[in-house]
Order: C-alpha cells, then sequence, then structure tokens
C-alpha cells in the first residue's frame, strides 16, 4: 500500500509523473471529470485548514468522487479518547483513501500503519507538509520550466514551518540547488535539517537576518507567517511576528523574473500592494495545489487497485 507521509516517499521520477498529469488536468479538465465516480475520500482534520481540506474536497468532486469527514477534532470520537490508528482502521471501512492532518508530529504515519487504504499526509505539527509541497513544485516549474540551478529563499518562521522543511527535501535532490535562509535567530531552520538535508547533500546555503541583503540573487522567495499556533509563549510570538513585512519598495532590487511563493494564510508578511505585481505566485499557488492533489489521489488510488 502506497501513502503519502513525506515528500521523501516519491522518487524524483515520481513527482515529475504528478507534475505531468497536473498539467494534463489543467490542459483537458474533461478526460478526468469521471475517473473517481464511486469512490470516497475521507478528510480527517484534527487542525483547522481551509485550504488545504477545501482543496482536497474540490480535488476529489471535480474528478466525479465524493467525500466524507470531519474539519475539528471535537467532531471526531477524538474528542472521546479515540486512538488515530482505531480512527484509521474504522475510516478504512467506509472511503478509498484518506487525506489527514493532525497537529501531533507523526499522527499520519500511525494512521498509515493501521490503514486498509492509502493515507496523505495533509500537515502534521511542525514537521511535514508534502501536499504542500506538490503545490510549490508544480508552481516552480510552471514559472520557471524545472528545479535545476535555482537560488531560493525562504523567509520567515523556519523553526516551525513545515512547508520549509518539506520543500527543502524536495528541492534537495535537483541539481545546482542553492538555499537562503532568512529568518529571526529564534526561528532558524531546524539544526536536523541543515545537518540530514543541506549538509548531507552538500548543498549551498546561506543564512542571514538581512531579506533585502540576499534579495537581489533570488530567482524564488518563499515568504512564510510566523505561526502564532506554534507558540508556549504568546509574548514571544508578538516580538517575532513582524519581524518580515515584503513591500513594493524592498524589491525594488529583485530580479524582474522572481516567483514570490507562500504557502498561505497570510497574515501581514506580504503587503497587498504586491497582489498585482507580476510576481505574486501565491494565489496560483493555491490553484496548482488542486491539481496536484487531483493528480496525487489518481496515483495512489491506481496503485492501491481502487481504479
Amino acid at each position: 500500500m502506497r501513502h503519502l507521509i513525506d515528500i521523501l516517499d516519491f522518487s524524483v521520477e515520481e513527482l515529475q509523473e504528478l507534475i505531468d498529469t497536473a498539467n494534463d488536468i489543467i490542459a483537458f479538465p474533461e478526460k478526468y471529470s469521471e475517473r473517481c465516480h464511486g469512490k470516497k475520500l475521507a478528510t480527517l482534520f484534527f487542525e483547522p485548514s481551509t485550504r488545504t481540506r477545501l482543496s482536497f474536497e474540490a480535488a476529489m468532486y471535480e474528478l466525479g468522487g465524493q467525500v466524507l469527514g470531519f474539519s475539528e477534532a471535537q467532531s471526531s470520537s477524538a474528542a472521546k479518547g479515540e486512538s488515530v490508528a482505531d480512527t484509521a482502521k474504522v475510516i478504512s471501512c467506509y472511503a478509498d483513501i484518506i487525506a489527514m492532518r493532525h497537529p501531533k508530529e507523526g499522527a499520519p504515519l500511525v494512521a498509515a500503519m493501521n490503514a486498509s487504504i492509502p493515507v496523505i499526509n495533509a500537515g502534521d505539527g511542525g514537521h511535514n507538509h508534502p501536499t504542500q509541497t506538490l503545490a510549490d513544485l508544480l508552481t516552480i516549474y510552471r514559472e520557471k520550466g524545472g528545479f535545476e540551478h535555482l537560488t531560493v529563499g525562504f523567509c520567515g518562521d523556519l523553526k516551525f514551518g513545515r512547508t520549509v522543511h518539506s520543500l527543502i527535501e524536495a528541492l534537495s535532490r535537483y541539481e545546482g540547488i542553492k538555499v537562503v535562509l532568512i529568518s529571526p535567530e529564534e526561528l532558524k531552520l531546524p539544526s536536523y535539517i541543515k545537518k540530514d538535508v543541506l549538509r548531507e547533500k552538500n548543498i549551498p546555503y546561506l543564512q542571514t537576518t538581512d531579506l533585502e541583503a540576499v534579495m537581489p540573487e533570488l530567482d524564488i522567495l518563499y515568504m512564510t507567517r510566523v505561526q502564532r499556533e506554534r507558540f508556549f509563549n504568546e509574548e514571544d510570538y508578538l516580538r517575532l511576528k513582524d519581524s518580515y513585512i515584503l513591500t513594493p519598495d524592498k524589491l525594488q532590487n529583485a530580479k524582474p523574473d522572481l516567483s514570490i511563493l507562500h504557502p498561505l494564510p497570510r497574515v501581514n508578511e506580504i503587503s497587498v500592494a504586491i497582489d498585482q505585481d507580476p510576481r505574486a505566485c501565491y494565489f496560483k499557488q493555491v490553484l496548482y495545489g488542486k491539481y496536484m492533489r487531483m493528480a496525487l489521489i489518481l496515483k495512489l488510488l491506481k496503485e492501491a487497485g481502487r481504479l
């Protein structure tokens, strides 16, 4: 049984296969409108979500399938103390595939170990968010034509930003990637990612607190919000939340073909004045996420023999 728990679960070739399928869906949506007729996706969201949950639901509906599930832990038997393992076994009786978001790292892996249907990690705590990475990869591919020889800046909350962790892992497998890490000292990229991914794969990286100083080097700027829900201390959140705010003046020395990405939701870290800039890609990113999730659902159902 194939699952997607970590972006590294898929080879570079499989990622390209998903990108190719997503591009085909964009070009010929009518070919896919009934591919999942009679199939059910269970969305098990133990943590709030707008884009990811609705994107999965839209993806399944556009494939002709159906959706069941819940959008908060209090709406499920988890509120009564049911384990993730038991939930996965129960839902396997009702659905063909599961998309799970959970505040605890590793919960989707536990679900995958106990489910008899494919499980997709839709975000687990501050750890991983592989389907957001699929959206990011399709955005980069369509904007840049590929992934090689790019300088990618990650700005904001790099400590708790699971989207950052997953995208760094994904990009680390392509030739000529350079990474620039822009954050306050308190929100630096975890040392295990620097050690296990960047240093292990000899990827050049720069760590800085100065966004404007490195702006001219960047092909891609990946902005993130400072996540209030990951902080134990409200004072620390309030002190750090406005560390980086991207405004038009900060783009004066940026490349004309810079691509600005953001996994959303945005709070105030990107000025709305940038929304009209042709370099702003974050709303395209949302749409591309739906197409990549459609491609992923098709791939996992097919490999499970359910399609």
